[in-house]
């Protein structure tokens, strides 16, 4: 089973591991990323999540596909909302299934290292005093992208 999506809608994470883990898998590692209350020192009143459309959904099921001939995984999910969010909304869901904790675990970082530096997303966060930034990508997170090659 893969699952990817792009969408506005908030998802539920308990839903989407129970169906990972019912094909049998004997452990399901999972990453959920929400809207932090601050950024900077600056607190937000929200994020805007912007993406390209098409090339997004095709980068994501790239990287689901990778994961899978890469990992003996009975499935993986890779779920990213777009649009505004508030702090404490869910932003991405990334989970992998196997019959083995490590596989799983192995997958799941591969899948958000590899997503937060290669899916086309790019983020505004809005601040309570005002105004807005766009977030820069990070040295650390390109990094831990890299480091799956």
């Amino acid at each position: 089973m893969r699952r990817v999506s792009v969408q506005e809608a908030d998802f539920d994470a308990g839903a989407e591991l129970a169906a990972l883990a019912a094909d049998g898998a004997g452990g399901v590692a999972s990453f959920i990323g929400v809207v932090r209350a601050e950024s900077g020192g600056q607190k937000l009143v929200a994020m805007r999540l912007e993406h390209y459309p098409g090339m997004t959904e095709t980068m994501l099921a790239r990287l689901a596909e990778a994961a899978m001939a890469r990992w003996a995984l009975s499935g993986c999910t890779i779920i990213h909302r777009v649009g505004r969010l508030t702090p404490g909304a869910n932003i991405v869901l990334v989970a992998a299934a196997s019959r083995h904790r490590a596989e799983a675990l192995a997958a799941a970082a591969y899948l958000i290292d590899r997503l937060k530096t290669e899916a086309p997303f790019w983020k505004a966060e809005e601040f309570c005093a005002g105004g807005e930034a766009w977030v820069a990508a990070r040295p650390e997170d390109e990094a831990a992208g890299k480091s799956w090659a």
